[in-house]
C-alpha cells in the first residue's frame, strides 16, 4: 500500500454525483489536500486497497453498494475518518451512518466553509489518534493505564492483553478525553464540543450515544453492563 506523504493529507470523495465530486475536489485542492475521486462503493474500496487516506467523505445513495454498505467495508480496511455527506437527514439515517462506523455527518446542501472545517477537525483527530505531530498540540502522558487498558498516545494505540483495539479516530479520542479525566462527568454537550470541535446542537446527543455505545462494544468485557465507561443517568459518562 502506497504510504502518503506526511506533510501531504489526502483525501478519497465516494459520491455517484460528479458535479459534488468536482464542487469538493476544488475547495479541498484549494486547502492543499490531494484528493481522489471514486463515483461508488465498489471504486472505493478499490482506491483503499492502493493506498492510505487521511479522510473519506462518502454518500449513502448510491448504485449497487449503498453508503452504510460501503462504510462497513470500509471500516475492514481502515480507521481513517469518515464523513458522510448525504441528502438523507433524517436522524435515523445519521444514526445508521454512525452506527455503520461514521464519524460525522453533514446533509446536502452543505455549507462550503463548513465541509472545509469538518475536513481539518477529522484530519486533525486522526493525526494525533496515529500519534503524529500536529502543531499547536500539547503533548500527553506517553502511556495511560485504564482497567487492563493500555493507551499508547505516542503510537496511537489502545491495547488489551497484549492486543490492539481497533477504535477509530473519534473513538480513541472519546476514550482518552475520558481516561484523562477520570472521575469527571462528562455531558453529552461537553463530550461533543470537545471531541467534535463545534457548537453542540439538537440531535447531537444521539450522535454522542452512538459513538459511546461504538466504543464500548470494543473496550467493555460486557458492553450490556459497562464498567469502564458508566452513564451518570441524567448528567453525562464518567470513567473512575
Amino acid at each position: 500500500m502506497e504510504t502518503l506523504n506526511s506533510n501531504i493529507f489526502h483525501v478519497l470523495i465516494v459520491d455517484d454525483n460528479p458535479e459534488i465530486r468536482e464542487i469538493i475536489q476544488i475547495l479541498l485542492s484549494n486547502e492543499g489536500y490531494q484528493v481522489t475521486e471514486a463515483e461508488d462503493g465498489a471504486s472505493a474500496l478499490i482506491q483503499l486497497s492502493k493506498r492510505s487516506f487521511d479522510l473519506i467523505i462518502l454518500d449513502i445513495m448510491m448504485p449497487g453498494l449503498n453508503g452504510y454498505q460501503t462504510c462497513l467495508e470500509i471500516r475492514r480496511l481502515t480507521n481513517a475518518p469518515i464523513l458522510f455527506l448525504s441528502a438523507c437527514t433524517k436522524d435515523s439515517d445519521k444514526m445508521l451512518g454512525f452506527s455503520s462506523g461514521g464519524d460525522d455527518y453533514l446533509s446536502k446542501p452543505f455549507s462550503y466553509s463548513e465541509l472545509t472545517l469538518r475536513a481539518k477537525a477529522l484530519i486533525r483527530r486522526y493525526h494525533i489518534y496515529q500519534g503524529s505531530d500536529i502543531p499547536g498540540q500539547a503533548a500527553a502522558a506517553p502511556v495511560l493505564h485504564f482497567h487492563g487498558l493500555e493507551i499508547n498516545t505516542e503510537a496511537g494505540h489502545v491495547y488489551r492483553n497484549g492486543e490492539v483495539l481497533e477504535l477509530t479516530a473519534t473513538e480513541y479520542a472519546m476514550l482518552k478525553l475520558l481516561v484523562t479525566n477520570r472521575h469527571q462527568v462528562f455531558s453529552a454537550e461537553r463530550l461533543y464540543e470537545s471531541i467534535w470541535e463545534e457548537p453542540y446542537y439538537y440531535g447531537a446527543n444521539n450522535t454522542v450515544m452512538v459513538h459511546i455505545r461504538n466504543l464500548r462494544s470494543k473496550i467493555e468485557k460486557d458492553p450490556k453492563n459497562p464498567v469502564l465507561i458508566k452513564t451518570i443517568w441524567g448528567r453525562g459518562y464518567r470513567c473512575d
